[in-house]
């Protein structure tokens, strides 16, 4: 229950769009259509009310790709990159394989949820060229509030830092929460953000690895793309389009659906452990489909943790050490998954434990 993939069958209207490009006998080089663009823009606005141009729109086979992407557009050896830990591990390999200087705004626990260390992202700003966003945050499961963006934006722009929002999972808020794209809450922040997203995590089709970077600043867009063509990384899996055009259009019913069910099964490990495994703490859940666990009260960390799980329980979580600094004593756990699956891990979980 580690890799951020769900054990949900991909919606049967995306099944069926693939299936029936498949039965075209031709696969070769694809250009995006019109009307893909036009489903992206349309979930867009419908989903959180955010206008998004065609000409601002950016084709990467991964988020990953594009966050590495970015990373060497933007700054040079050396440079420093903020990240806000514990957070999603490829982004310390960016910053590390492309010789840039790592910046911990680490993330404040305090009472079963985590908060931005503002004070702390102050002074880091001072010093960094660019910002690593996770939004909603993976790991911890935060839907940052629209205050908490602004005041982190404020921050960026009063040091020209400009901000790469990873908004992969901003389709995955649980109800209570409402996702808000950072570059839609003012021009100032549209022209200093590259925002991240795809269908992946939506519908469960990270393997076809098509993802949509937006960028409205025409400089900051040029030096993306020359990046991106220098490696010949401009051609979509054709599939990946159809795939995505389908969800886009058809997904908001399953995508709703699958949410609610994913809600109950954070409520299950909520109650579950606090009233038969206190020992072990859920984070205060608000989007995503990953449970962050805190097992600091077992007396096992790290290895040891990870270890222990594995061996005796046959159970495979996200070891929270592998996220950086607050990761410790933590593991992730994917509940994007039939909720009996969820009920027999806890129950492995109980006995061990």
């Amino acid at each position: 229950m580690w890799v951020a993939d769900m054990d949900f069958e991909t919606p049967g209207f995306i099944v069926e769009a693939v299936s029936k490009r498949a039965s075209h006998p031709v696969y070769g080089y694809s250009l995006m259509g019109q009307s893909y663009y036009e489903a992206f823009i349309s979930w867009v606005k419908r989903r959180h009310n955010w206008e998004v141009k065609k000409e601002w729109m950016v084709f990467s086979p991964g988020i990953v790709t594009a966050v590495n992407t970015a990373v060497m557009a933007f700054t040079k050896a050396g440079d420093s990159v903020i990240v806000q830990p514990p957070v999603y591990f490829p982004f310390f390999n960016s910053i590390k394989n492309n010789k840039r200087k790592q910046l911990n705004n680490q993330l404040i626990y305090i009472d079963d949820t985590y908060k931005i260390d503002f004070d702390d992202l102050r002074k880091k700003a001072m010093d960094a060229k660019l910002m690593l966003l996770s939004s909603p945050h993976n790991p911890v499961s935060r839907c940052w509030t629209k205050n908490e963006l602004i005041s982190l934006g404020k921050i960026c722009l009063d040091n020209d830092i400009i901000i790469i929002s990873d908004e992969i999972h901003a389709d995955l808020i649980l109800p209570g929460h409402k996702h808000i794209p950072l570059a839609s809450l003012s021009e100032e922040l549209s022209q200093i953000c590259v925002t991240c997203m795809a269908p992946s995590k939506t519908f469960n089709v990270a393997g076809l690895f098509t993802s949509m970077i937006i960028i409205e600043n025409e400089k900051l867009r040029k030096k993306y793309n020359e990046v991106m063509e220098s490696v010949h990384l401009v051609h979509a899996n054709l599939f990946g389009m159809v795939a995505a055009q389908a969800g886009y259009s058809e997904g908001d019913e399953w995508v709703d659906e699958m949410m609610f069910y994913i809600g109950q099964n954070f409520n299950y490990v909520d109650e579950f452990l606090k009233t038969r495994l206190p020992s072990i703490k859920m984070a205060k859940a608000e989007a995503t489909y990953l449970a962050w666990l805190d097992f600091s009260k077992t007396g096992y960390k790290g290895d040891k943790l990870n270890a222990k799980l594995v061996a005796e329980a046959g159970l495979g979580l996200s070891p929270g050490s592998i996220f950086g600094p607050g990761g410790e004593g933590f593991m992730r756990m994917n509940l994007g998954a039939p909720k009996q699956y969820v009920e027999e891990a806890l129950v492995i979980m109980k006995k061990v434990f």
